[in-house]
């Protein structure tokens, strides 16, 4: 068994287009990103998933169409806690933001998320759905996600193995896995994958 899954990253933001961090705000993309979204390409799939956030939700109304999607709390993007909607600028000359970058984004963020139970939980979602499509034998799974969700699940699973941060993917841009069942039984990995255009 075969499973092609696609990983969308959503539509801009305003937020991302000022360069913000924007995690768990759930703001609706701006007006460059409805149209750059209307003028998207998306492949077909026999499952749509999504984040619950906004940003995600209309990404997969366009990607899904009439056939809908199904959302999952697990593949929201991590909550930024004290520098949600802040600029580096904005943020630079705290000694806490300052500690975040010299440990090259590992630290906690302020009352937010730890970088590294984001991962898990964005990894073991994804794995869900994995086992789900290989059980019920679905060809074909669409996926409509954050920047660091796709940074998580690639950086977890993809070989050969990159490090979260070499994982680049622009709004409304994508990656084809194909998910083998034995790799994937044996040692949870995802060997063929390339990016969408």
């Amino acid at each position: 068994m075969t499973v092609t899954i696609f990983l969308y990253r959503h539509g801009m933001t305003a937020g991302n287009r000022e360069k913000r961090y924007i995690g768990s705000t759930d703001e609706p993309l701006c007006p460059e990103g409805m149209e750059a979204l209307a003028r998207r390409h998306f492949e077909k799939a026999d499952l749509w998933v999504a984040s619950p956030l906004l940003r995600c939700r209309q990404t997969a109304d366009a990607a899904a169409g009439e056939g809908g999607y199904l959302t999952d709390e697990g593949l929201r993007e991590i909550d930024f806690g004290e520098y949600e909607g802040k600029t580096w600028r904005e943020l630079s000359g705290r000694p806490d933001y300052q500690a975040f970058i010299d440990s090259g984004g590992t630290l906690p963020f302020p009352g937010g998320e730890a970088p590294e139970d984001f991962r898990a939980r964005c990894r073991a979602a994804f794995a869900g759905w994995c086992e789900r499509a290989l059980e019920e034998k679905i060809p074909r799974v669409g996926m409509v996600v954050h920047d660091g969700t796709i940074k998580s699940i690639l950086s977890g699973y993809a070989l050969p193995q990159r490090a979260y941060f070499d994982w680049i993917t622009p709004h409304l841009g994508g990656w084809r896995l194909t998910l083998e069942e034995r790799p994937w039984r044996e040692e949870k990995k995802i060997r063929r994958w390339d990016e969408l255009t």
